[in-house]
């Protein structure tokens, strides 16, 4: 064993004896400047990437996840078992019900954001909106952090929702912004160069730009304009790269595509597996439409369709390739639903309590954490904070969820503000 760890690096030997002293003698190395993991990781994580399903608009827990049969308000969906014994969900999500052994349902969300725009904002993020700066969201947490897997294509993407979302590149570099794909169908547009002008006189063009820019870039030696140089030559990497195919859907057999269904949404999905396999670190889908204040059940029933078949599609393919325990597949809202119906047949917001689901990364499969009363009303049992979720969702990844990172203007920051994350999930 001591043979083996010779030829460590120094940071994985510090964090072996660091690992086996906390195991063996229950105690922990003093920190220095130089522990990069922070103190709540002492194990190796296994997801590498995140696929991250975000239902705009607040959905009804009470309808999907959560249901209360019984409960007067309940409405007409009914409840039916899953392929794990004692869990039961909504009807309206019968093919998640038989792949409930990969998921964890946390029934015990619970948010301080009760509006759309603030409530994303928190959920993506981990802290309250504030005027006077933009806060980075997970996928620039994990890019700055932990850094891309393939230099040539982004290591955050968003596909669908609307391109000024909230959870972007915060106070952190604008290379660590998300690159936004509004249809899945439509590949990533304006890679190509035109037919027009050849190879070597775009390379004449770039090195004439670069020269007239020089000037600039020496007198204003800032990070945003090193940010737009990087830009052109992000962009021109990966023009020229094979991985361009992992935005072509056209090169997946008909039978997959049609598994994952002939939606938008479900499109996403199966765009996100393809570009997680090519190395992209974090990917978001969304699926909106979900702020039900009219007709709530008929929404939901209609909403659940695309999300129950192209989620149970996208974790057996992740399952079968052998990516479901290197990709954490998050499904997040920014709030629940409220248990009374109100006069429109809907349901109101609801941040009280609500339900989001994990799978993969090292999850463990077939168990629900928390709970919510009889009506779906408050948490009954083990709140689980929005930063919490989120300390959980870093964790998965091996991020230091203790680290302080400062910003330009010198205020102290961390991945999940004060969450702890879930580690019994694992």
């Amino acid at each position: 064993m001591f043979k083996e760890l010779n030829h460590l690096d120094e940071l994985s030997r510090r964090k072996f004896i660091q690992y086996s002293a906390k195991a063996m003698l229950g105690v922990g190395l003093a920190s220095t400047s130089n522990n990069l993991w922070g103190s709540q990781i002492i194990g190796k994580p296994t997801a590498k990437s995140v696929i991250y399903i975000y239902l705009s608009g607040g959905m009804s827990h009470i309808d999907t996840f959560d249901p209360k049969p019984g409960w007067e308000q309940q409405g007409p969906v009914q409840t039916i078992n899953t392929n794990v014994a004692g869990i039961r969900v909504s009807e309206y999500l019968p093919s998640l019900a038989k792949r409930m052994d990969k998921m964890a349902i946390i029934r015990s969300m619970t948010s301080t954001q009760g509006a759309h725009e603030q409530g994303t904002y928190f959920m993506h993020t981990s802290y309250e909106q504030r005027g006077t700066i933009k806060h980075p969201g997970l996928g620039a947490w994990l890019n700055t952090m932990s850094g891309k897997t393939n230099s040539t294509l982004p290591g955050n993407i968003r596909i669908g929702g609307s391109n000024n979302a909230p959870g972007g590149a915060g106070f952190f570099d604008s290379k660590y912004e998300p690159l936004h794909l509004g249809d899945p169908n439509n590949g990533l547009p304006y890679i190509k160069r035109h037919q027009s002008i050849s190879e070597i006189e775009m390379q004449e063009r770039l090195a004439i730009a670069q020269m007239m820019d020089l000037s600039f870039h020496q007198k204003y030696p800032s990070k945003k304009v090193q940010a737009y140089s990087d830009v052109y030559d992000e962009a021109t990497r990966l023009m020229r790269s094979e991985d361009l195919q992992a935005f072509d859907l056209n090169k997946e057999p008909q039978s997959v595509r049609a598994r994952y269904g002939d939606t938008k949404f479900g499109k996403g999905c199966l765009l996100a597996r393809r570009l997680v396999e090519h190395g992209v670190r974090f990917v978001e889908v969304t699926h909106g439409g979900w702020d039900t204040h009219n007709d709530n059940h008929e929404l939901v029933s209609n909403l659940s369709n695309p999300l129950d078949q192209s989620v149970s599609a996208l974790l057996d393919d992740l399952h079968l390739r052998g990516l479901l325990e290197e990709t954490l597949v998050v499904i997040g809202t920014e709030f629940g639903r409220s248990p009374k119906i109100n006069v429109n047949s809907g349901r109101d917001h609801h941040p009280k309590v609500f339900s989001c689901v994990l799978a993969g990364g090292g999850i463990k499969g077939g168990q629900v954490y928390g709970a919510s009363d009889e009506s779906g009303h408050s948490v009954a049992e083990s709140p689980v904070t929005v930063p919490d979720f989120n300390a959980t969702i870093a964790y998965s990844l091996g991020l230091p969820t203790d680290k302080v990172v400062y910003s330009p203007s010198g205020r102290p920051f961390q991945v999940a503000h004060k969450g702890q994350a879930l580690t019994g999930l694992f």
